[in-house]
């Protein structure tokens, strides 16, 4: 199903929609009364109110359940719907009052406007996300064409069109198509018709985005990131067992999931000590968490089965119940087998920049715990090789209203200042 106008509709509509969409988007620009923050956060706030209420439990939880994500981790996104939330994000990013315009010179004012129209191309390794992104849209002034990802079983059509039914002022401003991504003619229209594209993906789906947007059309990426923790070996263990649960709790599906830790260290022996020490730890959290879906468990156990064979020995190889800690002689910055499976490598502080920044634009957070006397230095330098959030350990997929996306602000990309010259509404 396809979400238009308020309306479900089959998808075999949507090539026949798509095709007269640029008329409905002239109109809606020409005749519809402009979006305020002020609509758009009074409404989300309503339908947060409505998902604690547990009016879409029916739909909502058998959902979780099929996706192995918990009713916790649904409820720490659900949140960023609020209105202190979204009130926050709007004074963080766009810092001015609704209507606000302000002078540049004696005649010239500075206003801000949306861009217009924006397109969605969602991810869906975080369900509720497309919503998000459109709702940030919407903060924005935008008209919204969200393109579903894949995965998507639902939960985006319910909660915007639930929305739409809490403010029918938002109609006109979102539309939700269910465009295979090899329907290049179909997304060929929809960008032509943006102003900008809105990717969610890795450096695949950025590719493929620039591929089929015309040179006109804007595209904002917020590409897959990478993520880690660093800490030397005096880290406590409560600090190691907080690392270990947020681990656990999101699977490291998400760009801000500790991917595998980094040691301040050149010793192979203080390695492996950390790396036996951890997994202890590692090993009692996850005895109390919910389970890894048995796929991945039993797909990790091959992947380690090949490491060991590649070895030629378990050295550094710590696994049972699903879990592993790998140590590592080399310094790249990886993705993990992910599901609670984490590598160790050593990366003495002085050596940070050195081996991060080449990895630009695909960091996002570290979790820290050093020495006192070394945390200005770390941070400092873990700060310009390129990472954009930097916690506590087993915070860094905290959320926090009014935070950057990777070290950019939506809603200034997602809006314009437009200048014009006042001299004669004076005369």
């Amino acid at each position: 199903m396809i979400l238009i106008k308020g309306k479900l509709r089959p998808n075999r509509d949507q090539a026949k929609i798509i095709d007269t969409l640029q008329a409905e988007i002239n109109h809606t620009l020409n005749h519809t009364q402009p979006l305020t923050p002020n609509i758009v956060i009074d409404a989300c706030d309503q339908l947060l109110r409505k998902v604690l209420d547990h009016h879409f439990d029916e739909v909502l939880m058998p959902l979780l359940d099929q996706l192995d994500i918990s009713y916790e981790m649904f409820l720490q996104h659900a949140r960023l719907f609020s209105k202190e939330g979204l009130s926050r994000k709007v004074e963080v990013e766009l810092g001015v009052k609704e209507h606000e315009r302000w002078s540049l010179d004696n005649q010239t004012t500075v206003e801000r406007y949306p861009l217009g129209v924006l397109l969605h191309i969602a991810a869906g390794n975080v369900d509720g996300l497309p919503a998000y992104s459109v709702v940030e849209g919407l903060l924005a002034g935008n008209i919204n064409l969200l393109k579903l990802p894949s995965s998507d079983q639902g939960l985006s059509i319910m909660l915007l069109g639930a929305l739409i039914e809490i403010e029918p002022r938002l109609t006109e401003y979102i539309y939700v198509f269910d465009v295979p991504s090899r329907e290049l003619e179909s997304l060929k229209k929809l960008a032509a018709y943006s102003d900008a594209v809105i990717v969610w993906g890795g450096d695949a789906a950025i590719k493929a985005a620039r591929d089929f947007c015309p040179i006109n059309t804007k595209i904002i990426s917020w590409g897959h990131k990478l993520s880690f923790a660093y800490c030397d070996v005096a880290v406590s263990d409560e600090g190691l067992r907080h690392l270990a649960k947020s681990i656990c709790s999101s699977n490291q599906l998400l760009c801000s999931s500790v991917q595998g830790i980094y040691l301040d260290t050149d010793n192979p022996n203080e390695q492996l000590d950390f790396a036996k020490r951890f997994f202890t730890l590692f090993k009692e959290v996850n005895a109390k968490s919910h389970q890894a879906p048995i796929g991945m468990r039993g797909k990790n156990t091959i992947s380690i089965y090949n490491e060991q064979l590649e070895r030629g020995n378990k050295q550094g190889i710590f696994h049972e119940d699903g879990i592993s800690v790998l140590t590592y002689d080399d310094e790249a910055l990886t993705l993990s087998m992910m599901y609670r499976n984490v590598w160790v490598k050593r990366l003495p502080r002085k050596d940070i920049i050195r081996v991060l920044k080449p990895y630009k634009n695909h960091l996002q957070s570290v979790g820290v715990s050093v020495r006192r006397d070394h945390e200005e230095e770390v941070k400092n330098a873990l700060a310009k090789a390129g990472l954009v959030r930097i916690t506590a350990l087993g915070e860094t997929s905290r959320m926090i209203a009014g935070e950057a996306h990777d070290g950019d602000y939506p809603l200034r990309l997602y809006s314009r200042m437009v200048e014009i010259d006042r001299k004669n509404d004076k005369e």
